[in-house]
């Protein structure tokens, strides 16, 4: 009879197997054990970290420290004027106020649209979650064109909204309707995995408990969403303050009414201004930078507080 060994912690059920069993290993196994302790398949850290901090610095570092370097070359006075004129400022108020509302629009509708393509299935699905992509690969200015075409006056939708006194092309709306349109991919995308691995269990179990609708959203379901919702709105409002060449076919590019900080970057570099076109690139960076920060920071203290790590 051949001596067997059962787990002391061993639940209901569990079978017995040969002691000798315990010692015996898969030759994979018995090969990685060989192997030296401390191997790695990649280049150890100080290659590896060498490599990717050369690439980080020639791809974004130092064309920010140029842009800096650049600015620095004005005075107080004249960094000052260039990016508090009355002009400048107006075109952050319609940069960063657009962004903005874009940004929270695509929150509520993109959590919809990314929660009706992960909890149901309907005919057609798949086309839709193809077409949320299309902004990512569709050219900036094909759909600046493509939306100045459909909500011009003469346009499929223009007309009908200018029937109703609402003018949407060359106007500030036109502009919110542009970041929305290229920052909703982003929404998506990020809650989508969320979604997937959020189970379903969780919802029942609160309907079973007697919760309403409401109430599971408030308690059950925003709470995981939350550190992927402001990750995606981070995402989405970086997008639109930097976008220019979607927005400026429908814009109208009217000074201190629908004109946007890009906008006056390249205006100033066409007019070989090129340290205050700096000098205000440098302020849309930092301020952007300083949001992002906030925002992250945000989505850090959600994720302790809800017991998960990013």
């Amino acid at each position: 009879m051949t001596a067997t060994t059962t787990p002391a912690n061993a639940g209901f059920g569990t079978p017995p197997y040969p002691a000798e069993a315990i010692h015996r290993r898969p030759p994979e196994t018995q090969t990685a054990l060989r192997t030296r302790p401390g191997r790695r398949v990649l280049p150890g850290l100080p290659l590896s970290l060498g490599v990717s901090l050369t690439y980080l610095s020639i791809v974004v570092l130092l064309p920010l420290v140029a842009l800096f370097a650049r600015t620095f070359s004005l005075t107080f006075d004249a960094f000052i004027d260039a990016v508090f004129a009355p002009r400048v400022v107006a075109t952050y108020l319609v940069s960063f106020g657009a962004a903005l509302l874009a940004a929270v629009t695509n929150v509520v509708f993109g959590g919809i649209l990314a929660w009706v393509l992960v909890r149901y299935s309907f005919p057609g699905r798949k086309l839709v979650d193809t077409l949320i992509d299309l902004p990512f690969a569709l050219p900036t200015a094909v759909a600046g064109i493509a939306l100045t075409a459909i909500y011009a006056k003469n346009g499929v939708l223009g007309a009908p909204l200018e029937a109703l006194g609402l003018k949407v092309a060359f106007t500030p709306i036109g502009i919110y309707v542009a970041m929305v349109f290229i920052g909703l991919p982003f929404v998506v995308r990020t809650l989508q995995p969320v979604l997937q691995d959020h189970e379903i269990e969780f919802e029942e179990a609160a309907a079973s408990l007697g919760a309403s609708r409401l109430r599971t959203i408030i308690r059950v379901i925003l709470p995981a969403m939350i550190p992927a919702l402001l990750t995606g709105f981070a995402l989405a409002f970086a997008r639109a303050v930097g976008e220019y060449g979607s927005i400026i076919f429908i814009a109208g590019n009217v000074p201190y009414v629908s004109e946007i900080t890009p906008l006056i970057i390249i205006t100033k570099l066409e007019q070989y201004d090129y340290a205050g076109a700096t000098a205000v690139a440098s302020v849309m960076l930092v301020i952007s930078f300083v949001l992002l920060l906030a925002i992250n920071l945000l989505q850090a203290w959600t994720a302790r507080r809800s017991g998960r790590t990013l």
